[in-house]
């Protein structure tokens, strides 16, 4: 465990304060700006790590084609949801909203039949449904902008579901490139796809008159956020496995709500921690966590 748990923690630590820098650089700056420029800077660190390390971009066309799809769904919709959806709910919120992703992925791969549906399963997917009302708070009236947000942001996390399916099944578990290669591929595609959305919005790609603590947490959010993070998500995956290096997911609200809290001065409503707690909880039954717990602890008899 020594090996990877410091860089798992550091991991954490990026990811459950990247929704700080969204909050920090949306309040001056348009969504697709954001997603551009975070895009723009990730894609750029690892195209550094791809000369430090000698390797080059694949050729493959196919794959530059599956790509273009998993771009769409992983980093070009996502991560422009989630910087609209800052815009009315606060970055704590947000961090729990993404905090679905795993059931999200979940429910994506049942139906694509990639995965057994067990009871332990479908149990778990419909009391993840029902965190997620908790947190929506749905029994107290909302305006039209924070449900708008809460809903984006969740429309984010299942974004994320469906790329995560479909990397799986189409690209990570079928090519000889090494990691880092493909996702200095799959960052690159994304940044010209939002390049494009966004000057066909109508949108300049940069704004030379943001202040400059949203260009500091920009360069933060793709320097560390997208292109670094990325390296340590490989790097954690060789030593810890895929299963254990999902889990991060859930230490991404407490980061979040340190910085939020105490640097935003955010507040917390008592529904969006419990809900937060109850997600949480649905996602151990689907994975069968509660399962092998009960079996370490279970005292032998003769």
């Amino acid at each position: 465990m020594g090996t990877w748990l410091p860089g798992f923690l550091v991991l954490a630590a990026i990811w459950g304060n990247s929704f700080f820098f969204i909050k920090v650089a949306v309040g001056s700056l348009h969504p697709l700006q954001v997603s551009f420029g975070r895009m723009a800077i990730g894609a750029s660190i690892l195209l550094l790590a791809l000369v430090i390390s000698r390797r080059a971009l694949p050729r493959d066309p196919r794959l530059w084609g599956h790509f273009l799809i998993a771009s769409v769904v992983l980093t070009t919709l996502p991560f422009t949801l989630f910087a609209y959806g800052e815009q009315y709910v606060s970055s704590v919120v947000a961090s729990i909203w993404n905090a679905t992703t795993p059931l999200c992925t979940l429910a994506f791969t049942l139906m694509l039949r990639a995965e057994r549906a067990t009871s332990g399963r479908v149990a778990g997917l419909g009391l993840g449904f029902a965190g997620v009302m908790v947190v929506l708070g749905v029994w107290q009236p909302m305006d039209g902008g924070q449900l708008g947000g809460s809903l984006a942001c969740f429309g984010a996390a299942m974004c994320y579901g469906v790329g995560g399916a479909y990397m799986g099944r189409f690209i990570t578990g079928r090519r000889p490139e090494p990691a880092v290669v493909l996702a200095a591929g799959q960052l690159v595609t994304g940044t010209v796809q939002l390049a494009v959305i966004t000057l066909v919005a109508g949108v300049p790609l940069v704004d030379f008159g943001a202040p400059a603590e949203v260009w500091w947490s920009l360069a933060a959010l793709g320097g560390l956020g997208t292109g670094l993070a990325y390296l340590l998500l490989y790097w954690v995956q060789v030593r810890a496995g895929v299963t254990t290096t999902s889990t991060v997911t859930y230490l991404l609200p407490v980061f979040a709500a340190a910085s939020g809290v105490v640097v935003l001065g955010e507040t917390i409503s008592w529904n969006q921690p419990v809900g937060a707690l109850v997600i949480l909880a649905a996602i151990a039954l689907t994975q069968g966590t509660l399962t092998r717990l009960r079996k370490r602890t279970a005292v032998p008899t003769v």
